[in-house]
């Protein structure tokens, strides 16, 4: 239904009405909308999720070749995005309303609210333009060997994907062990003499991480929508710059195939975050059964 349809973006400006009228008709398009429907779903249940009209290979060998790359990206994001966040929220909520928690809680609200293309761009012009420590482009390997064989081209991506959760997580993380501080646990073992660091460890960790765990599958299509912005910002060669030049094509049977596969991922990720959350906190295993 835009302009041109997938035959424009396909054979160019200068085909003819009669090839787009060919086109179409090989491709099924000059067909009800909901007869091409069902014609998906029927080919989806094969396992058949058509062929890319540019790149000369099935849509699903295309996204099985960029998946795992962009799986790569992602999982690192998240990996270096908890192991910052985690600490940094315990630390505003034991210091919270002090100095520290004030200055950490706006430099959250910057970093959540800055865009990643216009972040990724700062980060390059600084470490990249500015300081020359770091390369602009991400590695261009085809497989996730090749791509992790240079760290370096990597930590720009990661970094651009992890702030932005950095301060989400931190924010969820700090109103989730004020609440746990209150709690009749936490001062029972603060009057035996239980050492705070061990209380913090011990007690306040584990149960003030179900709210930030539970988030995480619902985190997922936030993190492959960032992925598409900066795969194409680094020039990485995930599934996001995939959907990027398919757009860019109207290659729709790839732009399909990555819209289904982002839904599937999303839906997969909240029942994970439902099932970590009951193995964390055994309130809501009765809830889950």
């Amino acid at each position: 239904m835009l302009p041109g349809g997938p035959a424009r973006g396909v054979l160019g400006v200068q085909a003819t009405a009669e090839q787009i009228a060919q086109f179409n008709h090989d491709q099924g398009y000059d067909r009800p909308v909901w007869e091409q429907y069902f014609l998906f779903l029927g080919r989806l249940l094969t396992g058949d999720l058509g062929q890319s009209f540019l790149l000369n290979m099935s849509v699903t060998d295309a996204i099985m070749q960029r998946l795992p790359k962009t799986l790569v990206l992602t999982g690192l994001s998240l990996v270096v995005a908890l192991i910052i966040a985690i600490p940094v929220g315990i630390f505003q909520a034991v210091r919270r309303n002090r100095g520290a928690d004030y200055t950490l809680s706006t430099l959250a609200i910057i970093a959540y609210s800055t865009p990643s293309f216009f972040l990724g761009m700062i980060l390059i012009m600084v470490f990249s333009q500015g300081l020359g420590i770091l390369p602009a482009g991400a590695p261009q390997g085809e497989t996730v060997g090749d791509v992790l064989l240079e760290p370096q081209r990597m930590i720009l991506p990661v970094l651009t994907g992890a702030i932005p959760l950095v301060a989400n997580f931190s924010r969820y993380m700090r109103s989730s062990a004020l609440d746990s501080l209150s709690e009749d646990y936490i001062r029972t073992a603060r009057s035996k003499g239980t050492p705070f660091r061990r209380v913090l460890s011990r007690h306040l960790l584990r149960n003030s991480l179900t709210p930030v765990i539970a988030m995480l599958g619902y985190q997922l299509p936030v993190m492959f929508g960032g992925a598409l912005v900066i795969e194409q910002l680094f020039n990485y060669p995930g599934m996001g710059l995939l959907f990027w030049s398919a757009a860019q094509s109207s290659d729709f049977p790839v732009l399909l195939g990555c819209v289904l596969v982002i839904s599937v991922a999303t839906v997969v990720g909240s029942l994970l975050a439902d099932i970590i959350q009951a193995v964390l906190d055994p309130r809501t295993r009765g809830g889950l059964a």
